[in-house]
């Protein structure tokens, strides 16, 4: 192409003519997307605190629970003292009334051995009374 030709002439975008009321629109636009993050956030922010909320109360249960169950675990260990107590309590009572039984047995022999031995001292002095007799009654008779 020379210079003075003229160069063909190419297809143009049209513009957009920006108006004031283009302009007001956009304003607008922008103004209702800066309020919608503005409570987008503020509910981002609210739902944060909730849940900071909630996992601080779960926290609370949580101790309460911890709490609850040493409780538990220190009764249970005291009961099983109390338990471990009374065993051998029991295994001493139990051992005290074996020899308690023996004691009777050996009781209870000594006395019928007693009663047995008074049984023959008495067929003794028995034995001893109807001799006496007979020979006291030999003796009247023979002074008679």
């Amino acid at each position: 192409m020379s210079k003075n030709q003229i160069p063909p002439e190419q297809p143009q975008q049209p513009e957009r003519v920006r108006t004031n009321a283009d302009s007001r629109q956009d304003a607008e636009q922008d103004r209702r997307l800066a309020e919608e993050r503005a409570m987008s956030a503020e509910s981002m922010r609210n739902e944060a605190e909730e849940f900071r909320r909630l996992a601080e109360e779960a926290r609370e249960v949580r101790d309460h629970h911890r709490d609850a169950l040493e409780t538990i675990r220190q009764e249970r260990e005291r009961l099983r003292d109390v338990a471990e107590t009374a065993r051998a309590a029991g295994e001493e009572a139990r051992v005290v009334a074996e020899a308690a039984r023996h004691a009777v047995a050996e009781a209870v022999r000594a006395t019928a051995d007693t009663l047995s031995a008074t049984l023959e001292q008495m067929k003794v002095v028995e034995e001893m009374r109807r001799t006496l007799r007979d020979i006291a009654e030999a003796s009247k008779l023979e002074s008679n």
